[in-house]
């Protein structure tokens, strides 16, 4: 694909931080008695911070309110985004090439939006966005296609001539089945669903310093 525009994800894609968020849930409930099971801790992945307090709240009797329990969730994260989470390596070199190139870009993230800047301007990456979209902004995490379909709009561009990089099988799978041409990312923390995520994606990059 002669790519014009493109959606990047940014937890696991861009930012080797899944492990920081793979752990929070878990820190956060542990710090407060609770002994969640891996089962539990799964359903959480794909939520917004919002859908993910809901979760807490009727799985674990966590009293409310929600705002609290996701300022308590940030602040954690916020730390990690301001300080330590690293670059994928090879990724600002890939996104400077596509700047050279005239492509439009933007980022479409389930973190929040301020959380996502922090980090990506601490990166020195920002500067190669248009714009950070939330989940949080749209009202709906990745495994519905709104978020790559604002972000589409905001690039004025169709589905079928924007690239989404995702490193999600279900994120992909969302953005494939609205009409995205899907790249998949490999991250660890997904290596179980690297399979089917290698099969449905129009295109992989095994490792973004070999994609230029």
């Amino acid at each position: 694909m002669d790519k014009k525009f493109c959606i990047f994800d940014m937890d696991g894609t861009l930012v080797d931080s899944m492990p920081a968020w793979k752990a929070l849930g878990r820190n956060y409930l542990e710090e407060r008695g609770f002994h969640p099971t891996q089962e539990q801790l799964a359903i959480m992945t794909p939520m917004t911070m919002e859908e993910g307090t809901a979760y807490l709240m009727d799985t674990f009797g966590i009293k409310g309110p929600p705002e609290r329990i996701v300022r308590d969730m940030e602040e954690i994260m916020e730390r990690r985004y301001r300080t330590d989470i690293p670059l994928k390596p090879g990724a600002a070199d890939y996104l400077a090439a596509l700047e050279a190139k005239g492509v439009r870009m933007c980022v479409a993230t389930a973190t929040a939006e301020p959380l996502a800047r922090i980090c990506l301007e601490r990166l020195g990456i920002a500067r190669y966005l248009e714009f950070i979209l939330s989940c949080e902004t749209v009202g709906v995490g990745k495994t519905a296609p709104r978020v790559y379909l604002e972000a589409a709009r905001r690039l004025g561009a169709a589905p079928a001539n924007t690239a989404v990089f995702e490193d999600a099988f279900y994120a992909a799978r969302t953005a494939k089945k609205a009409g995205f041409y899907v790249v998949g990312i490999p991250e660890a923390t997904y290596d179980a669903h690297w399979p089917q995520l290698s099969a449905l994606a129009d295109e992989t990059i095994l490792d973004w310093r070999n994609a230029l």
